[in-house]
């Protein structure tokens, strides 16, 4: 299959490579000379532009954006459409707002799926979860490139309509902010409690047949293992998207409560707004835990 990939950052690049490594042929174009010249160079077709990577595309028009959400995504959009007709597809595999993407599909004469990415840069090797919002047919026709950008067939779904697909995403990273959460203030007893004990050899056991082995808990062993046992410099502050925020949004919308979902939430906020002194370790473990999945910068004390 030949796709169009928008946006050739750490994520974008990642679809690029998988599609290269599967067999498929791919135009990419960024803003980035660089980032196009590099992506060149692994196989890919570059682009100067939007309209001349649509040129490059044959009959049956496949493009995957993988741009910052909000604005880039309409930006996008506005320059594929005129390009594009009913048979073509655009799959958005960003974070977009649920509501955003609903408003998408039914703005444009192209399929437009959305499509929630999770696993972040260290799945490039492995592949992510992917799940998609949007027309059966569309999904259908993606499905190879699905399967190569995703673990395997078993790593994409279709969950439904349009927006539908964001919303899992929205609440998986929800889920994400409680489990990373809970992980952070059950080391932090341990860090305090009554032994001396070694968080590495912890999560390396828990690791191994416990009811609450998980990757999560793996990037916990990681961090004890490169940071130190106190965690080293890292500091108490934990960034994060707008993710967390929507999915505590929906939950009053839809009057679900969700009272670990926006503890987590909170103790985020809280973080921001602490100072530098020495904070809280649950919250420093889930400042570098972020790092593992998504190799978001850590922030550390001065």
């Amino acid at each position: 299959m030949e796709l169009g990939v928008v946006g050739l950052g750490r994520m974008g690049r990642i679809v690029v490579d998988r599609c290269l490594d599967a067999g498929h042929d791919v135009v990419a174009f960024d803003i980035d000379a660089d980032a196009r010249e590099d992506a060149a160079d692994a196989g890919a077709t570059p682009a100067e532009s939007i309209p001349d990577l649509v040129d490059e595309l044959g009959d049956e028009k496949r493009v995957w954006l993988m741009v910052p959400a909000g604005d880039p995504v309409d930006a996008a959009l506005d320059e594929l459409a005129p390009e594009l007709d009913a048979d073509d597809v655009v799959v958005d595999g960003g974070n977009s707002h649920f509501e955003d993407s609903t408003r998408r599909a039914g703005e444009y004469e192209f399929a437009y799926l959305d499509c929630g990415t999770s696993g972040g840069p260290a799945s490039a090797e492995l592949g992510f979860s992917l799940m998609v919002g949007g027309p059966q047919w569309a999904y259908d026709e993606l499905v190879p490139v699905f399967d190569a950008v995703a673990t395997g067939p078993d790593g994409h779904d279709r969950m439904g309509p349009a927006g539908s697909g964001h919303y899992v995403k929205m609440v998986h990273n929800g889920v994400e902010y409680a489990l990373m959460q809970a992980y952070g203030e059950g080391f932090e007893l341990l860090h305090e409690g009554r032994y001396d004990l070694d968080l590495e050899a912890v999560a390396n056991t828990w690791n191994n047949g416990a009811v609450i082995r998980s990757w999560l808990l793996e990037l916990c062993e990681e961090a004890f293992r490169e940071e130190g046992n106190d965690l080293g410099d890292v500091a108490d502050h934990v960034a994060g998207g707008s993710t967390g925020t929507w999915t505590v949004q929906e939950s009053l919308e839809q009057e679900v409560p969700l009272p670990i979902i926006y503890q987590a939430l909170a103790e985020r906020f809280d973080s921001r707004a602490s100072g530098d002194g020495e904070g809280r370790f649950a919250r420093r473990l889930a400042n570098r835990l972020r790092y593992g999945f998504g190799r978001h910068e850590v922030a550390r004390k001065e």
